[in-house]
Order: structure tokens, then C-alpha cells, then sequence
């Protein structure tokens, strides 16, 4: 069996390595020329750090990152709404860690070419078209200068991110980006830890702008500061929704938002000020479709379910992808039985996800002492909601994504 995988991200690697510990052979193909450490920080939830570390490489991401013990809710005036431990220091078998977006993919990228050999990964090699055939898919990749490269495959494994060029041979309806009314700021500062320097902070709610820091590096420099990933979000008027996480943004765009955070622990302003850039993002997804999977051409990660990043769990998710369709394609000689089975598993359990990001995200939390108080201070927070309460909200988006503790462990045993 013979694997072609479109996309040298997260979720294209993690396949070539599940894929390689079970024995089947895969090439991975990514279009840009060289694969380099871009983006800003992500979070590795349980349940894919569960996946890591059946891959042996769990050790490695966690000394490059941060185990994050702790989430803290604050409204805009910086009283503490709840706290909840996460990943270890919550109970379960495997951490949440925080880690630049670059240096994650780079661990993988390193293991692949380790484990598979130097030429298992080819980049500069851009997907153009597939056909299927009796005998396989034909596909297509051009290089720099025209050269294109056509080859048959057993199968094809579109992991080419939300501009999937693979997903439009899979399902040809229409298919829009779908803005969610939210635009997001994004950046990453050194700057002393915050609180314990291993907790995510979330403050604020979008109607007055809200605020999300969590530390990416254990390494403190020579002046005792973290790298520390953050972002500023807030309703925008409907907007071309480009997807390009690349979008230079300015700061006098989300200012007026940051000046409504008081956070005793934190100058706003001058953290966000401190960012050697800042990108910004209009906050989209896809709706979801009904399958993956066209014959021997299936999709995975944001080529699948795009979803809008606010659960932590986009990387995630393509990490299960990963792991369910290498253990699919062991387990049947047959390839069409085996994508087929994977589609089965992962379709209705994404498109649980892409609904929670949308309506219950893992913050609702912010949303429901926004709206209970009138954007106004509390003398108790007992007077607003219940402890019981609040641990229901929390525990709907773990359940929903995959990662509730009982789930974990229990699927452990």
C-alpha cells in the first residue's frame, strides 16, 4: 500500500508517522519550498498528547513548550470568575502543552526525516489535479520552473489546510468560508511570566473586546522574560473572510479594547505593544460536510473540518484524524473499506467539534458573567452563577471535543 499525503503541516505528518509505525510505505508533498517555523503558539490538549506519545515523541514537545496547570477566567475588570487545572495537574494521564505553532511542526518534520529517510518529504511541489482510475488516483504536483510530476498512488490524503485544493475533488457543492463575525489579533511577546507562568488567562468578552495569554516556552532570557502567545478579539462587521493568517495587523485597530482590560497583573497595552508582530485574522470555518472521502481520495485536519480556533483543538483533532486512518488502513487490506470506516469515525465526531467552537466554545463561561451582570463588577461571583454550573459549561466542550477526563482515562485501561 502506497500513501501520497498533500501538506507538510501538523496534520500531514503525524499521519506519515502513523502511517510509517505501521508499516506503510508514504511521501509527503508540500508546496511551499522550504518548511520553516512560522506562525504563534497552539496548544497540544490531552488527548492528543495521548497520540504523541504512542508516536515516542511526547518528551520531545513537552520540553519545548509549556505544560499548562492552570486556565483563569477574568471579566474585563479583573475579577476572577474561576480557575480549573488542566492536563496533569488536573488528573489526567497526559499534559496540555503550549508551544509555538513552528516548533511543533519542526519536531515532527525532524521524526519524519529521521524515521521515513531524507526524501520522504518533498517540497516546492505544488498539488494541481488528481484523477482516479481503475488502478489507483493519478496525481499531479508542479515544481518551480513548470516541471510537473505525475505519478499513481494507492491512495491520496488531502492535508492542505482550510484552502484545501484536494477537498474541492472530494465535494464539489459549494463550499464558502463562513465568518463568524469575530476578527482576532494575534501576537507573541517576552515579557515576564504571568501569574504562575503556566497559566492561560482569559478576560473579557467580545462585546468589549477580549483578551487570551498563555506562555509557549519554559526558557526564561537573560532579563527573565517567557515567550508568552497572545490574542485580542471582538465582534467586526461582516468582512472578506481571507483566511490568511499571515495579515499584518496594526495596533490602533484593537487598542480601544485592550484600554477596557484592568488587569492588576497586567498592562495590556504595553504587553500587546511589546510584540515583534502582530497578525491579524478574521475568524473563520466551513460548514461541515457530509464525507471526507471520494474512493482512494480522503481529506484530514483543516482540509476536513475546519474549525474557528477557539477551543485549542484544531491540531488536535487532525492529530485523531491521523491515528484513526493509519489504524483504518492497517487493519483492511481493502483501501475503499478502510477510508471508508475512517469517514464513519470522524466525520460526526468533527462536526461536533465545528458546532461547540461556534456555539459553546471552551470561554462561554465570559459570555454567560457578561450577560448576567450587565458588563458591570460583582461582589460575589456565588451571587451569579453557581460553582455546579460553571463546571457544566466547562465540562460540554471537553466532552464535545473528545478530551473529558473520564473519556481519556478511561480509554486508557
Amino acid at each position: 500500500m502506497a500513501v501520497t499525503i498533500v501538506g507538510a503541516g501538523i496534520g500531514g505528518l503525524t499521519l506519515a508517522l502513523q502511517l510509517h509505525a505501521r508499516g506503510i510505505h508514504c511521501r509527503v508533498y508540500e508546496a511551499v519550498a522550504s518548511v520553516e517555523p512560522l506562525g504563534v503558539g497552539i496548544n497540544v490538549l490531552p488527548h492528543a498528547m495521548k497520540e504523541m506519545a504512542a508516536l515516542g515523541i511526547a518528551d520531545e514537545i513537552r520540553a519545548a513548550g509549556v505544560e499548562t496547570a492552570n486556565y483563569c477566567f477574568f471579566n474585563r475588570y479583573g475579577q476572577l470568575i474561576h480557575q480549573e487545572q488542566r492536563g496533569v495537574a488536573a488528573g489526567y494521564q497526559w499534559p496540555q502543552v503550549s508551544i509555538h505553532r513552528g516548533v511543533l511542526q519542526q519536531i515532527l518534520l525532524a521524526k519524519v526525516l529521521e524515521r521515513l529517510g531524507p526524501d520522504s518529504v518533498r517540497t516546492g511541489a505544488r498539488f494541481v489535479h488528481c484523477d482516479q482510475t481503475e488502478f489507483g488516483v493519478h496525481v499531479s504536483f508542479e515544481y518551480e520552473g513548470g516541471f510537473v510530476d505525475s505519478f499513481l498512488t494507492e491512495i491520496l490524503v488531502g492535508c492542505d489546510g482550510i484552502r484545501s485544493a484536494v477537498r474541492k475533488h472530494v465535494f464539489s457543492a459549494p463550499d464558502p468560508l463562513v465568518y463568524a463575525g469575530i476578527t482576532m489579533w494575534r501576537g507573541i511577546t517576552r515579557w515576564p511570566p504571568i501569574l504562575d507562568g503556566k497559566t492561560m488567562v482569559y478576560a473579557g468578552w467580545l462585546e468589549t473586546g477580549k483578551l487570551i495569554t498563555y506562555p509557549i516556552s519554559d526558557e526564561l532570557d537573560e532579563n527573565g522574560h517567557q515567550l508568552i502567545n497572545w490574542l485580542v478579539e471582538f465582534f467586526v462587521p461582516p468582512r472578506d473572510p481571507s483566511a490568511d493568517w499571515a495579515q499584518v495587523g496594526k495596533l490602533e485597530d484593537f487598542r480601544w479594547a485592550c484600554d477596557g482590560l484592568r488587569l492588576d497583573f497586567l498592562d495590556v497595552v504595553e504587553f500587546v505593544s511589546a510584540a515583534q508582530q502582530i497578525f491579524e485574522y478574521p475568524m473563520v470555518d466551513r460548514d461541515p460536510i457530509p464525507y471526507w472521502t471520494d474512493g482512494l481520495i480522503t481529506l484530514l485536519g483543516d482540509a476536513a473540518h475546519p474549525m474557528t480556533p477557539r477551543g485549542s483543538n484544531g491540531a488536535g483533532q487532525a492529530i485523531l484524524d491521523a491515528r484513526v486512518l493509519a489504524d483504518q488502513l492497517a487493519e483492511h487490506a481493502d483501501p475503499f473499506v478502510a477510508l471508508h470506516q475512517y469517514d464513519s469515525m470522524r466525520v460526526e465526531a468533527t462536526t461536533r467539534v465545528v458546532h461547540a467552537n461556534r456555539t459553546e466554545p471552551p470561554d462561554a463561561i465570559l459570555r454567560e458573567i457578561y450577560q448576567r451582570t450587565g458588563d458591570q463588577p460583582f461582589d460575589n461571583i456565588a451571587d451569579i452563577i453557581s460553582a455546579d454550573e460553571i463546571t457544566q459549561i466547562s465540562a460540554r466542550y471537553k466532552r464535545a471535543a473528545g478530551f473529558a477526563q473520564e473519556q481519556l482515562n478511561e480509554s486508557n485501561q
